[in-house]
């Protein structure tokens, strides 16, 4: 081990000594970590897959659905409080009865919080995005366990870290990467990893989203004849940008309705006093819902809830994706394009750039300046015919990603891949 790893080493197993010692007043997001375990008796060969959070939990669908068909037996890892409760609710929905799914948090990268993860090692660990956990993968590498990444991203901001010395030694251990763009392969690439392939976005590649539960049937003929905007991932500052632009185009059109998504769970209750102070009729998605008649004097739903958005934007008849009008990447505007809704963004998009640039060719999207949003919302309702469901438009270039992704990875997953076929 280098002097990097052991001052890597040393750090970490000290934090996490003085965490476990002072558990009981840690914020939940770190007591999921240090009471991270994987199940009891899980078998030999079991396939770690690690989604940090409700994003790459809701991106983890397609793989999972892969690994199920194959017949390996699952263990999802997440890291933050409200992956651990979006994990809960789609467990249920990925397990096909044989239990060969579980979840649960992601350890802390010391020897304590690995110990479990390795009493019964897993056959492959196979993480989303970037996670780059020295200890961890060392202790892969070290029984021969490959470490995969896919749908890998590592953008210059990374690469400038002041922490890339320790994520270099991390990278180097990893087996295989599949990159979801040529920048990140070309950086994985400089960090020393060995095998880097380009995979494709899986977020270009979404899974049929689940459908809503019966309430919204009640919301959908309460609001009948009315067009909704769906106003999704908001991040500080934009939720009063798309109010402004949903009153100005509802003055112009009259009967116009609003779903609005904050992309952080905890500006939920800021966001509702905004509704209220603004004097705006709303209703939160968590309260109990009013009969179909109520709707009607209801203007705004707030939806404050974890893993239905993707779901919800087959309400709209346009949709606005926050994240770039008063912040600096973007969010993923597959989501709404997948229903066909016509679909305005920010012009800050530096994170989706790779899946932005077809759509906008392929006429899926627009991007506008924040003092164009409302007059943008007016036109494209008046091209829309509103009494019509829209009609999935993928431009070829972003399809198969998931199935390119596949064929890279299966080559590393244990090759006894139907052994849990008959049970757990």
């Amino acid at each position: 081990m280098d002097m990097l790893s052991w001052i890597y080493f040393i750090c970490v197993g000290l934090a996490g000594s003085m965490a476990r010692a002072i558990s009981k007043v840690l914020p939940g997001a770190l007591r999921i970590r240090l009471e991270a375990q994987p199940p009891p008796n899980i078998h030999h060969g079991w396939i770690w897959l690690h989604a940090v959070s409700v994003g790459e939990l809701i991106l983890a669908a397609g793989l999972v659905g892969k690994l199920l068909e194959n017949g390996y037996r699952v263990h999802v890892t997440t890291g933050t409080q409200s992956g651990l409760e979006l994990l809960k609710k789609r467990l249920a929905k990925w397990d096909d009865g044989s239990g060969r799914i579980t979840g649960g948090g992601f350890p802390l990268d010391d020897p304590a919080g690995l110990k479990s993860f390795f009493e019964s090692p897993p056959g492959a660990f196979i993480a989303l995005e970037t996670e780059l956990w020295p200890n961890l993968l060392l202790e892969l590498e070290s029984r021969n366990i490959p470490a995969c990444i896919v749908n890998g991203r590592l953008t210059a901001r990374t690469m400038n870290s002041l922490f890339r010395p320790w994520l270099r030694n991390a990278a180097m251990h990893l087996s295989i990467v599949a990159a979801r763009d040529t920048e990140s392969a070309k950086n994985f690439c400089l960090m020393g990893v060995q095998n880097v392939v380009l995979g494709g976005n899986l977020k270009a590649d979404l899974q049929a989203p689940p459908p809503l539960h019966d309430g919204w049937a009640v919301l959908r003929a309460g609001w009948s004849g009315h067009p909704i905007i769906v106003a999704g991932n908001t991040v500080n500052g934009e939720e009063e940008l798309v109010i402004d632009a949903w009153k100005q185009a509802k003055d112009v059109l009259g009967c116009l309705r609003l779903i609005i998504a904050p992309r952080q769970p905890m500006r939920f209750d800021v966001v509702a006093r905004q509704l209220s102070d603004a004097g705006i009729a709303y209703h939160r998605a968590t309260n109990p819902w009013p009969m179909a008649g109520a709707w009607k004097d209801v203007h705004v739903l707030l939806l404050d809830t974890l893993g239905e958005l993707a779901s919800v934007y087959s309400l709209g008849q346009i949709a606005l994706v926050g994240g770039g009008w008063r912040w600096h990447g973007g969010h993923n505007p597959m989501e709404p394009v997948y229903w066909g809704l016509p679909t305005l963004i920010g012009p800050s998009y530096t994170n989706f750039e790779d899946l932005v640039k077809p759509l906008m060719e392929a006429g899926c999207l627009d991007v506008v300046e924040e003092t164009l949003l409302g007059e943008n919302i007016c036109r494209l309702l008046s091209q829309t015919d509103t009494t019509q469901g829209g009609q999935r438009k993928i431009p070829e270039g972003l399809q198969g990603c998931l199935q390119r992704t596949w064929e890279h990875l299966e080559p590393y997953l244990p090759k006894a891949k139907h052994q849990y076929k008959s049970g757990r």
